[in-house]
């Protein structure tokens, strides 16, 4: 008996284990994963809560409407994309088939009428979710669209002072309200036309990374705003390796503010090889390569600059002109032009600016918060110069707009595929400002080839769109 008694203990001994173990777990995942799996796209109690719940519109900075329900009927809610294909990476979708992205996903509960605050005069379920004020500008959101045309790329426009995000466009592009008819085709087009590109799409930057090279030189080579480099149209490295200036063109005794304006390889190659892998990586990183982007509303995937070896003295002057193995999106690029343009401070980039109850008031909402200060005042200002020079009489001169003060620099980005070489890819980045008011931009072209023809064109749109109303 003594046995069977010892027996049964030991069993009674597992089973409260395993069940404290058990219910340790149902505690575990209730306090750290219990949100997660509610909110989960695979959770159909979820869904079944999203489609008989009229949805909250989504608005643009002036109150436009991007967004909106048709209402529910039996158990089904349709929603009407006022926006289109201009605005459909940026806003996203809902659909309890193909699931919930852009800010359709991130602000999925407000939507619904729920928030993690109390709100005074907000009980019991609401008839109807609350409304989402985005930061973007439908105007200037649908004329970079309407630039693009079929040209694969993306337009990301930024106010430097606030963060504030005022077009995110992405090509190609699909239309939201076609989603079920069109589902099959985007999932097997080899354009991929469901990849926001605006802050998932990894480019070399080419020579707009000249614009953190030159930030790095003024901060770590003494005397190198009046250095004159002697350009021979190429640097050569050993036999196999060289690096030469677009067209092979030598500038000769140049300084480096004509040696920015003209964009030669040479002297910024030269200045990256001065410079070290460590400290152009360290301003890199500054700029917030390497480094998750805290943002409003939005995902930013990080941006890459590598660490090389210091005998790879031909990597690393690759790396200082936008080459080697560095890949950017395109908001990060536009974060830096706008870091230039709010001397050296970057702002928080921010999506939405708040969060609306049904008369209009917010409930919620967004303030500008500095990120970080990257460099001084003083040499922010230098390089906006260096940028003025571009436009003015460099490799930019394209995106000239009478009565605005136009910045930039442009890039020209080679990549290598698998079936061979192709067509590089063509980016202008930088700001344009008037009587106090600022616009910061960042453009890429799949393949749009060398020159700023093209890119130009689409930035003199953007700024007449935005300051010439």
């Amino acid at each position: 008996m003594k046995d069977i008694s010892k027996n049964v203990q030991k069993v009674m001994a597992v089973f409260l284990f395993l069940f404290i173990a058990m219910i340790s777990y149902l505690m575990y995942v209730y306090t750290f994963d219990g949100e997660k799996i509610e909110a989960s796209v695979y959770n159909n109690r979820k869904w079944v809560e999203r489609s008989n719940t009229v949805r909250g519109d989504i608005l643009d900075r002036n109150g436009n409407i991007l967004v909106t329900s048709k209402g529910v009927t039996d158990g089904i809610q349709e929603l009407e994309y006022k926006g289109g294909a201009a605005f459909a990476h940026v806003l996203g979708y809902m659909d309890s088939q193909y699931g919930l992205t852009g800010i359709q996903n991130r602000y999925d509960k407000e939507l619904m009428g729920k928030t993690d605050t109390f709100i005074p005069g907000e009980f019991g379920k609401k008839d109807k979710g609350y409304n989402v004020e985005t930061t973007l500008d439908m105007s200037l959101q649908q004329a970079a669209y309407s630039l693009m045309g079929d040209q694969k790329g993306s337009v990301v426009a930024i106010d430097p002072e606030s963060g504030e995000i005022l077009t995110m466009v992405s090509t190609p592009s699909f239309d939201p309200n076609q989603l079920k008819s069109q589902w099959q085709n985007l999932n097997v087009n080899e354009n991929s036309p469901l990849l926001n590109r605006s802050v998932a799409g990894m480019y070399p930057p080419g020579s707009t990374f000249k614009i953190i090279t030159a930030v790095s030189a003024l901060e770590n080579l003494d005397g190198v705003i009046n250095r004159r480099f002697d350009d021979k149209g190429k640097i050569v490295f050993n036999d196999k390796d060289s690096l030469s200036n677009s067209g092979g063109k030598a500038w000769g005794n140049i300084g480096l503010e004509d040696a920015f304006a003209y964009s030669s390889n040479v002297v910024f190659g030269t200045l990256g090889m001065d410079l070290g892998n460590d400290k152009l990586k360290e301003t890199a990183e500054k700029f917030y390569f390497n480094k998750d982007i805290p943002a409003n509303g939005t995902l930013i995937e990080n941006s890459r600059f590598p660490e090389l070896n210091k005998h790879q003295k031909g990597e690393i002057a690759q790396s200082a002109i936008g080459q080697s193995s560095i890949l950017a999106t395109p908001i990060e690029m536009a974060l830096v032009s706008s870091t230039i343009a709010n001397d050296g401070v970057m702002m928080k980039p921010t999506l939405v600016k708040g969060i609306l109850n049904d008369d209009g008031k917010a409930i919620k909402s967004t303030e500008p918060e500095e990120l970080t200060t990257v460099t001084t005042p003083e040499i922010a200002n230098t390089v906006k110069g260096f940028m003025k020079q571009v436009v003015n009489r460099g490799t930019g001169t394209t995106a000239v707009v009478k009565g605005v003060e136009v910045y930039g620099k442009t890039g020209t980005a080679d990549h290598s595929e698998v079936d061979g070489q192709k067509e590089p890819h063509s980016w202008f980045v930088g700001f344009a400002e008037k009587n106090g008011k600022k616009l910061a931009f960042a453009i890429v072209l799949e393949e749009g080839g060398a020159g700023s023809q093209k890119t130009g064109k689409i930035v003199r749109g953007l700024v007449q769109n935005y300051f010439n109303r």
